[in-house]
């Protein structure tokens, strides 16, 4: 007997044991993976997913250790595949190299999703993976099975866009309720101000969640591109004729399955929105955003930015000016005209010239210049809000979508990052003090 065997048995095994409901999930995948018949198979497919929802937080963990273990390639059968395929690249063996390398898991989840209310199960299951995998590395091998299959499965040609308006399900108002991320929606009335006259609410959804928005967008009826969002959130605010619109300002996109991250919908959602729009509102010819610049701050205060600020000449001044908006009121009464040029301008060069490798530093332009947008336009004190005022200093972006720019502008972003601007956004940009260290290649003006 080895020496660690000796030990278990002497202090006594205390590895945690295998809940059963778990393994008697695992043998119910396995056994689904055997049937051949197609009543069968969906008998099997509902007596698993309902064990599935049977489990507790642990026995689920449990599972997803088993699963990732069990599921698995063969490593020996990729093995044996990826030699034949080196000594004889032909169709045939590429197949067997492509079957060699699938899990199984693919498969049974395939299976599961046969039965009723089993593509919600699997979107449930990606999203607990997913908030596991620190603790769980081996979870990834099931999450990227999963996200493969929804690639597919999610595609524009299943999704089905609907206008969200009070006639809408109570269910799916509901939802929206719960799922706004970027502004909160305060109960009932709030939401039904969001969807007046003067506004559009547009979601995409897929037939197997009919009551489950994937991503919903909210849209104000606007003379002129809106600059701050709060008028826009006022429940008592008046209806704006529509007939009077010109501009259409998107404040507000929310994802809403965290199962599904990674999947974009934004870009095709935003795209299909402008044209629905332009087909009712002939009118209205601007498409802009009014977007948070959520890196802002915590790029402000990383201390190689501010290394950087203090440097100089007038390094201390600036130093000075910018410790006043630690102060949780800063922005209320008079503000300095220096703090704000001061504010404006690193926030035109951080949203040129600020880098996570070759693309923007921020995540909200990293997503509208991808889709070809233009950026078009800094607005100070754009959102108040304790989030507004913590993740970015109060600024606000409009982002301009013209329909006749966007592919350009999509192609000049994924060639080479470039930030197409306006020509305002560049005269900020060029003032701030960290200008000199801005890269040689200038952002493209917006037309």
């Amino acid at each position: 007997m080895g020496a660690v065997s000796f030990l278990r048995r002497l202090l006594g095994d205390r590895r945690p044991q295998t809940d059963p409901r778990a393994r008697r999930l695992l043998e119910l995948c396995q056994a689904l993976l055997g049937e051949r018949g197609e009543v069968s198979g969906l008998a099997s497919a509902r007596e698993a997913l309902d064990a599935w929802h049977a489990l507790d937080e642990r026995a689920r963990e449990q599972f997803f250790d088993l699963l990732a273990e069990a599921f698995s390639p063969s490593p020996e059968a990729v093995r044996r595949a990826a030699d034949a395929w080196r000594e004889d690249p032909s169709p045939h063996n590429l197949v067997r190299l492509q079957q060699a390398v699938e899990s199984p898991r693919q498969e049974l989840f395939r299976r599961l999703n046969m039965a009723p209310g089993g593509t919600a199960a699997l979107v449930e299951m990606r999203r607990l993976a997913l908030r596991g995998l620190q603790a769980h590395p081996a979870w990834k091998a099931i999450e990227s099975d999963l996200l493969h299959l929804f690639r597919s499965w999610f595609n524009r040609g299943f999704l089905r866009l609907e206008r969200i308006d009070w006639r809408t399900p109570a269910i799916v108002l509901e939802k929206l309720i719960e799922y706004e991320a970027v502004h909160a929606i305060h109960g009932w009335g709030d939401l039904r101000r969001r969807l007046e006259a003067d506004r559009r609410c547009f979601a995409f959804f897929h037939p197997q969640l009919p009551d489950e928005p994937l991503i919903f967008i909210e849209v104000a009826l606007t003379r002129g591109m809106s600059a701050r969002v709060q008028p826009l959130l006022e429940v008592a605010a008046p209806v704006f004729p529509p007939a009077q619109a010109n501009c259409a300002t998107f404040y507000s996109i929310t994802n809403c399955q965290e199962g599904l991250r990674g999947i974009s919908f934004g870009n095709l959602l935003i795209k299909q929105v402008v044209e629905d729009l332009r087909r009712e509102l002939p009118h209205v010819r601007t498409f802009a955003t009014l977007s948070p610049v959520p890196g802002f701050r915590a790029w402000l205060a990383a201390p190689a930015t501010r290394a950087r600020l203090a440097a100089g000449p007038q390094g201390a001044a600036r130093t000075a000016l910018l410790a006043q908006i630690e102060a949780p009121d800063w922005h209320r009464g008079e503000v300095p005209a220096a703090l704000k040029n001061l504010l404006l301008e690193l926030g035109a060069w951080y949203l040129l010239h600020a880098r996570r490798g070759s693309e923007p530093y921020d995540p909200v332009a990293r997503f509208h210049l991808g889709n070809g947008a233009a950026l078009e336009r800094i607005n100070w004190l754009g959102d108040t809000s304790e989030a507004g005022m913590a993740r970015s200093a109060g600024l606000m972006v409009n982002y301009v979508y013209r329909p006749g720019d966007l592919e350009r502008n999509h192609e000049l972003y994924f060639a080479a990052h470039e930030v197409v601007a306006s020509r305002a956004v560049k005269k900020l940009a060029r003032r701030c003090a960290l200008a000199q260290e801005a890269p040689a290649a200038a952002p493209r003006e917006a037309n």
